[in-house]
């Protein structure tokens, strides 16, 4: 094996005997940043000119590309190859190029992948076009190829909901060549390495996915497929451009030459990144993610493990906040005044999953079994964390937290599921108000995605921190607030029912 020769500060060459690999390493999710597409073009280029048989495509660190670099939309970048520029170094190659990946392959990350010849994965990788999700469609060829390669009909469903794939799934549709046993990255490596040996021992096709047409001809002038498609989904996609535009892609990779159908993808994608619907998209991706991040609580700061979680309440938010929990695996105790009120509230629990579709009668078992239901607070005594959710009246929440102070274990989180009383309040009555934090869930809490956390003025950092992480194992969007009246989201409600009246 060579050294390594770097190609710009985010992409490297090597060199495994008559195997050049392409190496990717620009933290934390290989985004297509402007260096990421020269060292892809510039890899390409002297891969080819070394006199390697065959090319590796291959990242560094948890995922393969994860998609564009969505920082560098409608701003000044520093000029460098273009993402077509590299798909046709990739596609017209003289040799076989494997794409090998891992984690995840997004969008313009899946485009990339697109343009090999073949594509290898490991068996925990996904795959998916999301650009759906920021109000956009595929804008580098993906609406024209990936109907070539796994069928118009389940294009036209990964790219209206943004789904990712599973391997198992990318492979049995055409998407993949093939899944390895493993899930390591030297594992992968080794096996590209070996995939692109065979290919060139074997003579294999070097085949560009534009030039495929078996699978989209299936579709050709069948209007009514498309027809069918849009009244499937015009209820979810009512009012949005972007499904609409990326259906019209497809059908124009069904109807039209390859060169035509770009044509069509480009005018359409220009048309939704100018437009105010993915400008407020892009915002909303950003807006979520940025407030995930709380800036005076370091990266480092210890979490609390939370193996067991004790909730006081269970009427709609009692139950509903316990199924978030056994959701992900987090066995509940559940505590009500009485038994009748107790078994009430589970059987509205077991009610609600066996009405969810997507919830079978094994997990259905599977989940009530991880709730535990009593009448006696004392049980609370070997939770790592405890979630009030009572009446909204501040001596009851007071009277509730000087027991709970008393009952639980040294470090166990107590959280208010209060939706406007003052968590300092209420954590004044206790010995440990670092420990107390506001979870204010909406209702109803096993659905509604907002966790509007509310910081007291002595919560912990290794509180705060814990909450947020709790609430993105939850699946939860976890916001962090202050202590004010209604804090953000009530406050939001009432300024706008004052309007609406």
């Amino acid at each position: 094996m060579s050294e390594s020769i770097e190609l710009s500060q985010s992409v490297r060459l090597e060199r495994d005997g008559d195997v050049a690999l392409v190496i990717v390493n620009n933290p934390p999710v290989n985004a297509l940043s402007w260096h990421v597409r020269q060292g892809l073009f510039d890899g390409m280029t002297q891969a080819v000119e070394s006199g390697a048989k065959s090319i590796v495509v291959i990242c560094d660190g948890r995922t393969f590309i994860a998609g564009a670099d969505i920082s560098e939309f409608g701003g000044n970048v520093p000029k460098a190859a273009g993402l077509q520029e590299v798909q046709a170094a990739m596609e017209d190659a003289p040799v076989p190029v494997i794409a090998a990946i891992h984690g995840t392959a997004l969008g313009g990350g899946l485009e990339v992948a697109l343009c090999a010849h073949y594509r290898v994965s490991v068996a925990s990788a996904k795959f998916g076009l999301p650009e759906v999700n920021l109000g956009l469609l595929p804008g580098a060829g993906g609406t024209q190829r990936l109907p070539r390669l796994v069928g118009v009909p389940k294009a036209l469903e990964m790219m209206t909901t943004g789904r990712h794939v599973s391997s198992a799934e990318a492979q049995a549709g055409g998407l993949v060549d093939e899944v390895i046993a493993g899930n390591g990255l030297d594992e992968l490596r080794a096996a590209a390495v070996a995939f692109a040996n065979k290919a060139v021992a074997e003579n294999l096709p070097l085949v560009r996915v534009r030039d495929r047409d078996d699978k989209v001809a299936e579709a050709k002038g069948n209007d009514q497929l498309f027809a069918d498609f849009r009244k499937s989904v015009a209820r979810k996609t009512r009012g949005f451009l972007a499904p609409e535009y990326n259906i019209q892609c497809i059908e124009a990779a069904a109807n039209l030459p390859f060169d035509e159908g770009l044509k069509v993808e480009g005018k359409l994608f220009m048309e939704l990144m100018t437009g105010p619907q993915s400008g407020a998209q892009r915002y909303y991706f950003f807006a979520e993610r940025a407030a995930n991040k709380i800036p005076d609580i370091a990266k480092d700061t210890p979490l609390i493990d939370v193996q067991k979680v004790g909730i006081l309440g269970a009427g709609t938010m009692g139950g509903g906040i316990a199924m978030n929990f056994v959701n992900v695996g987090i066995p509940v105790t559940i505590v009500e005044r009485d038994q009748a009120s107790l078994d009430k509230g589970l059987g509205v629990v077991r009610k609600n999953y066996e009405r969810s579709r997507s919830t079978t009668a094994e997990q259905v078992e599977e989940r009530m079994a991880l709730i535990t239901g009593s009448t006696s607070k004392q049980d609370f005594a070997d939770c790592d964390m405890v979630i009030e959710a009572v009446f909204e009246d501040m001596e009851l929440k007071k009277s509730i937290f000087k027991e709970l102070d008393e009952i639980c274990k040294p470090g166990a989180l107590l959280a208010s599921n209060t939706s406007a009383l003052d968590v300092n309040e209420i954590a004044s009555v206790t010995s440990r108000p670092e420990s107390v934090i506001g979870m204010h869930f909406f209702s109803p809490a096993n659905v509604m995605k907002l966790l509007e956390n509310v910081r007291g003025d002595k919560s912990s950092d290794s509180v705060v921190a814990t909450t947020m992480a709790i609430g993105k194992k939850i699946k939860k969007v976890s916001v962090m607030v202050g202590v004010c009246p209604g804090f953000v989201g009530n406050r939001m409600l009432f300024m706008r029912g004052a309007e609406a009246e």
